[in-house]
Parts: structure tokens; C-alpha cells; sequence
């Protein structure tokens, strides 16, 4: 029998016994029969199951895990003469399990079944002090590669290295995905790389982690925290990731997840002022969209109008960006439709007068001043005449910034106006991000 049967078998067992609400005392009475290593392979399989996307296991999981710690703590010592059953409370306690149970363990161990630095690297660890043994782990890791507790120190001193030293915790965690491939470790290492390599200015490297988790574990429950990291990315480094790239990335998602993600970067792109992505992310999530009439088409067509603004199209972006309905945008999305309408308004309204017309109505005016006053030479006049004289230049020339001074007082209010709009516009958007 398969080791990958057994596990079914026993994930099986379990599950009817969960399933059914039966009496603890018949639980206990098939969980008693299984040593502590064997029901941890069975946490092992829940867990590699949820984040390979069945998240109906994250109950039997959370049934897993208090069980485990049940039997723990009620075995006897003799138990851990047992290596297995050594590593498997180890690798319960770095699995989500109860530290202080690995803590009561440590202190029965009178025959020295438990490795002391490991036991103490982990307490301290579980309880917020890991960077008090960062050092301790880094090189107390490479001695558990080849041993069943290996990918979860490697996990960990990852953890732990991040603050002080990212570019190792790098390497740890590249370890912990070769030694665990397909498994809850190898999800959460990839899924920490790629905010340590987008923290460290690696887009490449962070990239390459990112099309791997698409691949590999796009359905986990932790996969909102990937999106996001990979909006952001894709969305500053848009340039340094060509399109091809970004189109391979989502081309092995499902429908469903691309689109999500798509409009997201639409969006992001959108309010980051980078139009020719926005426009590219809301056509692609169109494509993957199916039906156009769908809340998330329309999404996607105020995005490619929000993005045009910016290319001039300002009476076509207007329209797509109206006829969009509001029932099918989030209130955010509304806020961010109402601000680019603000700026499309602005933009197309005309000022009351122009600028031209403005500089002749000024200077027919001083005109009609100067003719009513023949013989009232004031001593600015007078001044800057003898000023003319000594540069040389003629007299009765306005020079060009005395001519910009005299627009019309309602263009100068419109101008000011529009400015105030855009600066409030700006600081919306900048709340958006």
C-alpha cells in the first residue's frame, strides 16, 4: 500500500468520525490506535489539500490538529523513544499546533529523545523571540536537510532571517520548497519569497516566484495575499515585465481567477496614471470575462475609459465611463468614476472668455483711460518713458509680462478654479491607493 494511500485512508477514517458528530469517546477510540507520527502524515495530507485548493479540509484540519495535541499530551514518555514520534511533535508544533504542549513535552523528557537546541530554538520562536536564536537556526538548519523535521527548520529560519538578513532568507526558503515540493511548505516559502524579492528590488526573481505559485497553488486559501503582492508588482515594474510576461502569468489561471486579477491591476494602473496598462489589463479581463453584459465587463470598460483620459479621447472616455451602471460598481469604483468625470468635465469646458480677447479688452480700456486724461501725465508714466529712452527701447511698448497681467478677470477665476478641482481630484485618488 502507497504511502499516498494510506494517508487517504486514515484523512477517510477521520473524516467520518468528524462527519457524523459521533461521541468523543468513539473518536478517541480511533485516533488511540495511531501512533503520533502516523496522525501527524494525516495533518500533513489535510493540510497539503487546502492549499491545493479543497477548503472543505480546513475543518478536518483545525479536528487534526486539537487531536494531535490531545494525544500529546496524554502519551506516554515511552512513546519518544520513537524518533518519528520525536519529529512529529516537532513538526506539529511548526504546523499551527499548541506551543505549550511542545513546552510540557520538552519537560518530560528524561531520556533525551528531544534535541535540546532544536526544542529551545523552537520555544523561543512560538513565543516571539526568534530573533534572539536567528543565529542558532542559520546554522543549526543545514544539519536537518536530509531528516523529516528539514523543510519546516528551513521554513522557519526563513521566518525568522527575514528582518536581518532577507537575501538569506531567501536561500531558506528556496531549501524548504526543494526538500517539501507540492506541500504547505513549498506554498508559504513561495508565497514569502515573492514579498522578500519585491522588498529587496529583485522584480525579476520576484516574478518568477509569481508565475510558480500561479502554477502551482492559485486555489490556496492564502491566495488573496499573492494577488495583492502581484498587483503591486506588475504595477510598478510594468516595463521591466513586458507583456508577454504578464499574459503567460495569467494564461495558466482559470478564467475566474484571471479576471480577478486583471481588473485589479486595471485598477491600480488606473489610478497610478499608467493608461496603456489599465487599458491592456481591462481588455484582457473582457476576453476572460464571457458574458460582455456581466458586472465584470463594465467594470472593465470604466477602467479603459478612466485610463483613455490621458490619450485625449476625453468626449469618448466621458460616454463609456456614463454609460456604465452604477449598481454594478463597488463605492469605490463610483468615487473613482465620479473624480475622472470631474477632470473629463473640467477639461472639455470652455473659458468664458479667451485669452486673445481678454489682452484687447484690457488694453482698449487703458485706451479710453489715457483719452480722457490728455494733459495728466502721471510720474510712473514719466518714469518709465525716461526708462524707454535709456534701454532704447520704444515707447508705448507693454512688455510681455505686463501684457500676461491683464487677462480678464473671470478666465484668471476659471483657471484658478480648475486648478483647486484637480488638486482635490489628485488627493482622492491618492486616498484610492
Amino acid at each position: 500500500m502507497t504511502r499516498r494511500i494510506r494517508h487517504r485512508l486514515l484523512f477517510l477514517a477521520a473524516a467520518g468520525v468528524f462527519a457524523s458528530a459521533a461521541p468523543a469517546a468513539f473518536a478517541q477510540a480511533v485516533t488511540e490506535s495511531l501512533e503520533p507520527y502516523q496522525m501527524l502524515r494525516s495533518l500533513q495530507f489535510v493540510q497539503d489539500t487546502v492549499v491545493m485548493g479543497d477548503h472543505s479540509a480546513g475543518e478536518m484540519q483545525r479536528f487534526m490538529l486539537s487531536e494531535l495535541d490531545r494525544k500529546f499530551r496524554v502519551a506516554d514518555p515511552r512513546v519518544f523513544d520513537d524518533p518519528r514520534n520525536v519529529d512529529a511533535a516537532l513538526i506539529y508544533a511548526m504546523s499551527g499546533g499548541n506551543p505549550a504542549t511542545l513546552e510540557l513535552l520538552v519537560s518530560k523528557d528524561v531520556s533525551g529523545n528531544f534535541d535540546n537546541r532544536v526544542a529551545d530554538v523552537l520555544r523561543k520562536y512560538l513565543n516571539g523571540r526568534g530573533l534572539l536564536v536567528a543565529n542558532t537556526l542559520a546554522a543549526m538548519t543545514p544539519e536537518y536537510r536530509s531528516q523529516r523535521v528539514g523543510p519546516y527548520l528551513a521554513l522557519v529560519a526563513g521566518n525568522v532571517m527575514v528582518a536581518k538578513e532577507p537575501k538569506r532568507a531567501l536561500e531558506f526558503y528556496d531549501w524548504a520548497r526543494l526538500m517539501a515540493p507540492g506541500t504547505i511548505v513549498e506554498e508559504a516559502a513561495l508565497r514569502r519569497s515573492i514579498a522578500i524579492a519585491i522588498d529587496v528590488k529583485m522584480p525579476d526573481k520576484a516574478f518568477l516566484f509569481a508565475r510558480r505559485y500561479a502554477r502551482r497553488f492559485i486555489h490556496s486559501p492564502y491566495a488573496s495575499q499573492f494577488a495583492d503582492l502581484f498587483v503591486g508588482l506588475v504595477v510598478k515594474h510594468y516595463g521591466e515585465i513586458s507583456q508577454e510576461d504578464l499574459e503567460g502569468a495569467l494564461d495558466i489561471m482559470d478564467d475566474d481567477r484571471a479576471r480577478e486579477i486583471y481588473l485589479r491591476i486595471a485598477r491600480q494602473a488606473t489610478i497610478n496614471g499608467k493608461g496603456e496598462l489599465a487599458q491592456l489589463a481591462a481588455e484582457r479581463a473582457r476576453q476572460r470575462g464571457g458574458d460582455p453584459g456581466a458586472a465584470s465587463g463594465n467594470v472593465a470598460r470604466l477602467y479603459s475609459g478612466v485610463a483613455s483620459l490621458s490619450q485625449g479621447d476625453v468626449a469618448d472616455a466621458l460616454k463609456v465611463m456614463g454609460d456604465v451602471p452604477s449598481d454594478q460598481l463597488s463605492p469605490e469604483d463610483r468615487a473613482l468614476r465620479a473624480a475622472a468625470q470631474q477632470v473629463a468635465e473640467e477639461v472639455m469646458r470652455p473659458p468664458s472668455a479667451a485669452p486673445d480677447q481678454a489682452v484687447q479688452g484690457q488694453d482698449s480700456l487703458e485706451q479710453d483711460k489715457r483719452s480722457s486724461l490728455p494733459n495728466q501725465i502721471s510720474a510712473e508714466e514719466t518714469s518709465a518713458v525716461k526708462g524707454n529712452e535709456t534701454t532704447g527701447s520704444k515707447a508705448g511698448v507693454v512688455p510681455a509680462s505686463d501684457s500676461a497681467n491683464k487677462l480678464d478677470p473671470a478666465f484668471t477665476t476659471f483657471v484658478e478654479k480648475s486648478r483647486s478641482n484637480l488638486s482635490a481630484i489628485d488627493d482622492l485618488l491618492r486616498e484610492e491607493k
